[in-house]
């Protein structure tokens, strides 16, 4: 029989895992065939997930039966086990002559997790079969492991969807943010430039030109930007990980040395969160390499008993005082890192420092971190 564990886990191959579930069951209750079945989403029948030693044609005909049909319908509504002796209603469904011949018995048992069912299985006896209470007991068991396990798909399936549509937002926004005003100003200046061609003013033609230049070249690199986020995983070892690989690479991209000082306790946060931090960190460095002309930076991690401090610090040429503030910056990469620093719960600062340079600091309460944050 397959491990408890990959039951539990949510098996990613769910009907493989339940095939080989029902052969061990078929054995231990002296069946010659089984099948799962499982509710369809609107709840109104029971679709055939997994079988073993049914004939095909019989397949066909049980792909997807009423939930209400007979003692199959019962046990797909409350927690049981029931017999199906009288075969009349399961053959008259179909024209294989299966039921009431090679199949004289069904054992229908529900897929239960807690009070919610969700299928059931059969098993299939071509005589009368002698069941012991113990084996029953196991029976019934095991219906109860495999609806935790098609309740963790469901889990699965439905986090997998959320993510998804999160993901999908959230491109949109990034997309919004930092390309559609860039490129609806180029497109404002361009009957400027229309104007400028058609009376020959070549001076201010060429001063239009360049503006438009410019939004195209920053909308660009603005996709660019976007694109390389999005092609982003979290590492699986975790944000310090990841972090840590940024920096290695850091001075080959950009011929800026980073220099990573950072706590030796667990961050302990979500993916979903570490994905927030790990993007604010990735847009500070890369506005260091885009912006500051520095040549040092610095990335500082520290954890504290109350709070996590993301901060870095480069040598540049610093920030203007107007871009100095919390988000409500003209700079769309500014706004969207606060943006991001919001759904953390955080505050996230921008500071010109005294002796050159400018500093990003983004602090988050861990009581504001919850495992409900989203991308």
């Amino acid at each position: 029989m397959p491990s408890l564990t990959s039951v539990f886990a949510g098996d990613n191959d769910l009907e493989a895992l339940l095939e080989q579930f029902l052969v061990s069951i078929m054995v231990m209750a002296g069946a010659q065939a089984g099948a799962v079945r499982v509710l369809t989403d609107d709840g109104l029948q029971m679709r055939l997930l997994a079988h073993q030693g049914l004939p095909m044609e019989v397949v066909a005909q049980e792909s997807l039966v009423n939930r209400n049909c007979g003692m199959c319908g019962i046990a797909s509504c409350t927690d049981g086990l029931g017999w199906v002796d009288d075969l009349a209603t399961c053959d008259h469904r179909g024209d294989a002559g299966y039921f009431g011949a090679e199949c004289q018995h069904i054992l229908a048992i529900s897929l239960a997790n807690g009070s919610d069912v969700l299928g059931i299985y059969n098993l299939f006896f071509s005589a009368t079969p002698q069941i012991s209470p113990q084996v029953e007991s196991m029976l019934r068991l095991i219906g109860r492991m495999l609806g935790l396990a098609l309740h963790n798909a469901r889990q699965e399936r439905e986090r997998l969807r959320v993510t998804v549509m999160n993901e999908r937002q959230e491109l949109v926004n990034e997309l919004h943010d930092a390309i559609a005003q860039t490129l609806a100003y180029a497109k404002m200046r361009m009957p400027l430039l229309n104007d400028a061609i058609s009376l020959h003013d070549e001076d201010r033609a060429l001063r239009v030109f360049a503006d438009v230049k410019k939004a195209v070249s920053d909308a660009h690199d603005s996709l660019r930007q976007v694109m390389t986020c999005f092609k982003t995983r979290m590492d699986p070892l975790g944000l310090l990980h990841a972090l840590d690989s940024i920096a290695i690479a850091y001075f080959d991209r950009t011929g800026i040395p980073l220099e990573v000082r950072k706590t030796s306790q667990p961050l302990n946060l979500s993916e979903a969160q570490e994905i927030q931090v790990f993007y604010i960190v990735q847009e500070a460095l890369t506005n260091i390499a885009k912006h500051s002309r520095a040549t040092n930076a610095r990335l500082t991690i520290e954890k504290t008993p109350v709070e996590w401090l993301f901060q870095i610090d480069d040598n540049g040429q610093g920030m203007m005082q107007s871009e100095a503030i919390d988000g409500s910056s003209r700079h769309l990469g500014l706004g969207i890192m606060a943006n991001r620093a919001r759904r953390l719960g955080g505050e996230l600062t921008f500071k010109p420092l005294d002796e050159g340079g400018t500093q990003v600091r983004l602090v988050v309460p861990i009581s504001a971190m919850t495992p409900e944050v989203v991308q």
